[in-house]
């Protein structure tokens, strides 16, 4: 009961939360349609090297931005930068879709998107860092599982979104650019709910860089935070795992592109799109299990130990996927689903718990340029090495491999850094 009260008398929690949603609806709307306009769009077409190209030219440039520009996060109120980047957003989506529509080369459509994809990430990282400020510090575990959760709930769901939108304005250039629009609208709500937070309701209560102007901040951006990283081996040692996470799934990704357009797979589970969609809903399924899953694991096995089990869950997994059947392969992206988002909760908790506040958006960053980072170059390693049918038993064996010296590299690490740094930093959540 205490619990709940607490949870109700917290100022600007579900307002927060409200704007995660939104914020991950605009997301998930204009993932999906970009991804539906490139690589199942009859006027475009794409071989596993194009898509690895694609996903560089989206990713990349915000992933060696990021760390400087989450920065900005550190130094000015966080509620400015969440009204302002979505609305930013929200006009890049306008801008992709123009270029989609009047039939551009899609190096430009992929320019342009950049944009959207760095203003996304931007607040992405805004939202993590703001939650310690409206969460009560003994459910942050809870709390975070829910909103990460949730939030990736509603990534499928405005995909589903765009999806209907193809059905309706269909999957032609101009179809491609009138669905896009859907991720700017939901990005001007969530800006808007933005505005009614108090001034520096969200922080930082105390300004990294203060007395300095927003330049020197993000030039200082990067160094701040992996130092911050470095002098906290909690967080440190669960970044790696979440690297090797995305590395893996990164292959995964690859491989069942192309599986569900060059062989049965994708006929089983009933054509490209919804063959796609599928595998998706099972990797949501699998991170919905993980936000009920997490908080009892970290509160019996610690941090540590959670994270251990979920990278053995992934290799699992990646065995799982030699039958190239449907039924093995949606069980798998159900396990890996459950291992990656119980990955990235415990990483979300380290770093809103055990990172100081005035670095806190600034290693958001980092996390994020090492996730989208180690995801680009998994897709390019595989597409120099992937059959044309998709089908890789060495990826395979290579993925699980990578699960497997994680999880023992996370557990030794993390026993040489309990003699040096408290315990409940590898284990439980600390209060702010």
């Amino acid at each position: 009961m205490k619990s709940l009260q607490s949870v109700t008398h917290a100022p600007g929690l579900f307002r927060l939360f409200a704007v995660r949603l939104l914020s991950q609806l605009s997301d998930g709307a204009f993932q999906a349609a970009l991804a539906f306009s490139i690589l199942f769009n009859p006027d475009r077409h794409t071989d596993p090297m194009a898509i690895a190209g694609g996903f560089a030219v989206l990713l990349l440039p915000y992933s060696l931005l990021g760390p400087f520009a989450g920065a900005l996060l550190d130094h000015w109120d966080r509620r400015r930068v969440l009204v302002f980047v979505n609305l930013l957003r929200a006009a890049a989506v306008v801008v992709v879709a123009i270029t989609m529509s009047t039939d551009t080369a899609e190096p430009v459509v992929l320019l342009s998107a950049l944009l959207v994809t760095g203003c996304s990430r931007l607040v992405a990282s805004g939202l993590s860092a703001s939650l310690p400020h409206v969460a009560p510090p003994q459910l942050i575990v809870e709390t975070n599982a829910v909103f990460t959760t949730v939030g990736a709930a509603m990534l499928a769901a405005g995909a589903g979104v765009s999806g209907v939108l193809r059905m309706i304005f269909g999957a032609d250039n101009g179809g491609s650019g009138a669905t896009l629009l859907a991720g700017a609208v939901f990005a001007v709500c969530s800006a808007l709910l933005a505005t009614r937070f108090a001034v520096r309701q969200l922080g930082p209560d105390h300004p990294d860089g203060v007395g300095h102007t927003a330049a020197y901040s993000v030039v200082r951006g990067l160094s701040h935070g992996l130092g911050a990283v470095v002098r906290t081996p909690s967080v440190a040692i669960v970044l790696s795992a979440i690297g090797t996470h995305r590395l893996v799934f990164g292959l995964n990704t690859l491989m069942f592109l192309m599986l569900v357009r060059n062989t049965e797979l994708g006929d089983a589970l009933g054509a490209d799109v919804r063959a796609i969609a599928m595998i998706g809903a099972f990797v949501a399924v699998g991170a919905l299990i993980a936000a009920g899953t997490t908080p009892v694991s970290v509160r019996r096995a610690g941090r540590r130990g959670t994270v251990v089990w979920a990278l053995l869950i992934g290799a699992f997994a990646e065995l799982m996927l030699l039958s190239v059947r449907p039924v093995p392969v949606l069980i798998a992206a159900l396990l890996v689903g459950l291992a990656g988002q119980t990955i990235k909760l415990c990483g979300d908790v380290a770093m809103q718990c055990d990172i100081d506040d005035s670095y806190r958006g600034q290693v958001f960053a980092v996390q994020d340029a090492l996730f989208n980072t180690a995801f680009v170059a998994a897709i390019f390693v595989a597409a120099l090495v992937i059959p044309p049918t998709g089908f890789s038993v060495p990826l395979i064996f290579a993925g699980a491999a990578l699960y497997a010296v994680a999880a023992a590299g996370v557990w030794r690490s993390g026993q040489r850094a309990e003699g040096s740094a408290p315990p409940v930093l590898l284990s439980e959540p600390v209060a702010r």
